[in-house]
């Protein structure tokens, strides 16, 4: 598969510099509030290489005992999450075609070395919202297939300020992050990647 699947929308260098730094702000207070903790995979405990955190007023955890699931808390602090950044509501109202606002924003940060396999976002009940992705950072390869695993997959280089919608037909569409390009983006201090990741959880 060469051309991006039908569904997968890509808008690249859809923030501009300022904005991005501006974004980069709004999530350091999100993270003051909410720390980044270490997801880990259902019934191995194995930790997954990214560190996260969430805003909203759901958010996406996943750890041994419990797996998989989106509660109003944070899973350390026992906190309710801050909210949604009114930026990134208005990305949504721009791209996402969806009449109602997202109720989970996944903060995900890769250093690196971190990696994302290929995996389904399928722990919501609706489907019908497209799965809205925001990148800030270095540079990463990301690689969507479709619906059905080991399809075949495309892969594209996502840069920061880029914005990348999984909807349609692509809502499931298995998707991943291969790797991480160091030193590719001025933006992060020290480096590495942040990627926001808006959804709707219930109908």
């Amino acid at each position: 598969m060469s051309a991006l699947p039908e569904g997968v929308r890509h808008f690249p260098l859809y923030l501009s510099p300022s904005q991005q730094a501006g974004l980069v702000e709004e999530i350091r207070r999100i993270v003051q509030a909410a720390p980044l903790f270490v997801p880990a995979m259902p019934r191995t405990g194995k930790e997954m290489s990214v560190r996260m955190t969430n805003c909203g007023e759901m958010g996406w955890v996943t750890d041994k005992e419990r797996g998989y699931r989106y509660q109003p808390v944070h899973p350390v602090t026992g906190e309710p999450w801050p909210p949604i950044p009114e930026t990134l509501l208005a990305i949504w109202r721009d791209v996402a075609g969806h009449e109602k606002p997202p109720q989970a924003c996944l903060v995900n940060f890769y250093d690196e070395r971190a990696r994302m396999g290929l995996h389904q976002d399928r722990d919501e009940s609706d489907f019908s919202a497209p799965v809205v992705s925001v990148s800030l950072g270095d540079d990463c390869r990301f690689r969507v297939g479709t619906a059905e695993r080991g399809g075949p997959t495309a892969s594209l280089r996502l840069a920061s300020g880029d914005v990348l919608v999984l909807g349609g037909q692509s809502r499931l569409a298995y998707h991943g992050v291969d790797r991480i390009y160091p030193r590719t983006s001025p933006l992060l201090k020290n480096g590495g990647r942040i990627n926001l990741t808006l959804r709707r959880v219930s109908e």
